[in-house]
């Protein structure tokens, strides 16, 4: 396997600050998804337009010469990509803990989410700007054990967090941008099975996964076999088998915000100066994606029509949900990346299982592996009709197991006291 080390970190720079806002708690101690909870709306000293960070840079992605943190990274050859594009060079960003034994048969592939990436479980550091996003399932004495399991997370092709994707640097010396080519969730997994193979993995225990994670852990059901590397067993959690018309209309605005900010400049926005980059537009898809990952109940429980702080609605200030929102769309902004966001929005609406297989029922009839779907009752972006419809097409799905919540989507991520023994049992 090709291994690669990056040169030294970056010098952190001195730079100017600027105004933002400051967001609120989650109720009851929970967890935004991207962690940590911010302080009470109730205190209008926290909650202060005074408060400032350093500018956004033009680009959150990890690039060569940033502090690799806990990433391995693995070279797996060209790709011939589903709808006629190339890539001539691949890399995959990924992580492991634990240890494969001797006869390989304990490792578990997790697949993250959209936003997500390989540092599932750890804390943040170096290299890896947040804690890991599933990290009271992940790890030792955890519902997905380390000290039982060999675990492996890659980064999705076309993320920005060191596996190949529009801010990598393609042939001619330049970051790809917006000339990276479309992807589908099947070129996705194609390159996942390349990685399996350098790794010397032969089957997996269990493939595993939620939201776009969740559409590869599908794909992996049935193209690992085909590829013979054995799924033994996989979880779908929050996922869908085909994205539809509503999907892909929320989508819509978030990619039409990136691509109509000034400062996306067709996607080739790499060398621009911090506070130039298309951070606007990426804040706003944030922020109607959010609406999504939430419920409509939690959201009017949280906030209702409180003003934000001191602030007033009727004199240009926002309500505090309006603050909350831009928050989100703030942090994210920091850490990820606008292209890839765009790509890897694309490749979901691109996830059609029944695609050249008879159509979606067909494709699930031919699934061998032992299936758990989990559905979240309050999801709003993937129903729980559409989990319902998995469970009932795959011939060895266990029976649909709900988790309850009030916080919508984000309960794969919220709800740890639901999804870990729902994991356990399915792992026995």
């Amino acid at each position: 396997m090709a291994i690669t080390t990056p040169r030294a970190p970056h010098d952190a720079a001195d730079q100017p600050v600027r105004s933002v806002l400051v967001p609120f708690p989650a109720p009851d101690g929970a967890h935004d998804r991207d962690g940590g909870a911010p302080p009470s709306p109730a205190d209008p000293v926290q909650t202060s337009r005074s408060r400032s960070k350093p500018p956004v840079p033009a680009s959150g992605a990890w690039r060569d010469g940033d502090d690799p943190g806990h990433r391995l990274f693995a070279d797996v050859g060209a790709f011939d990509l589903e709808a006629g594009g190339r890539l001539p060079a691949v890399r995959v960003a990924y992580e492991t803990w634990g240890t494969l034994n001797a006869d390989g048969s304990n490792a578990v592939l997790v697949l993250h989410a959209l936003t997500g990436d390989s540092h599932v479980t750890g804390e943040a550091g170096p290299g890896h700007v947040t804690d890991g996003w599933w990290a009271d399932t992940v790890g030792p004495g955890r519902p997905i054990d380390t000290d039982r399991y060999f675990v492996v997370a890659p980064n999705a092709l076309g993320g920005c967090q060191g596996t190949t994707g529009p801010s990598s640097i393609a042939h001619d010396g330049r970051p790809w941008g917006g000339r990276f080519p479309y992807i589908t969730t099947r070129d996705q997994v194609a390159v996942e099975i390349a990685l399996t193979r350098e790794l010397g993995i032969r089957s997996w225990e269990l493939v595993v996964g939620a939201s776009m994670g969740g559409l590869r852990v599908l794909e992996w059901a049935l193209l690992g076999p085909e590829a013979d590397i054995e799924v033994r067993n996989v979880a779908a959690i929050a996922t869908t088998a085909q994205t539809g018309g509503d999907q892909i209309a929320w989508s819509h605005p978030q990619l039409t915000a990136i691509r109509m900010d000034p400062r996306f400049r067709d996607g080739d926005y790499y060398d621009a100066a911090d506070d130039d980059g298309p951070h606007a537009g990426l804040g706003i898809a944030r922020q109607i994606a959010h609406t999504t990952y939430r419920t409509s109940y939690e959201l009017d429980r949280r906030f209702g029509r409180l003003p934000q702080g001191g602030e007033d609605p009727f004199a240009g200030g926002r309500f505090a949900v309006q603050s909350y929102l831009e928050h989100h769309g703030d942090k994210l902004a920091r850490r990820f990346d606008a292209n890839s966001y765009v790509v890897l929005t694309e490749s979901m609406l691109s996830h059609d299982l029944g695609r050249d297989r008879g159509g979606v029922e067909a494709a699930l009839s031919q699934i061998t592996a032992r299936t758990l779907v989990v559905a979240v009752d309050s999801d709003r972006l993937f129903p729980p009709a559409q989990s319902a419809r998995l469970a009932r097409w795959i011939p060895n799905a266990e029976p649909l197991r709900i988790v309850t919540s009030d916080v919508g989507h984000d309960g794969f991520l919220v709800e740890a006291d639901q999804i870990g023994p729902i994991v356990s049992e399915f792992l026995g």
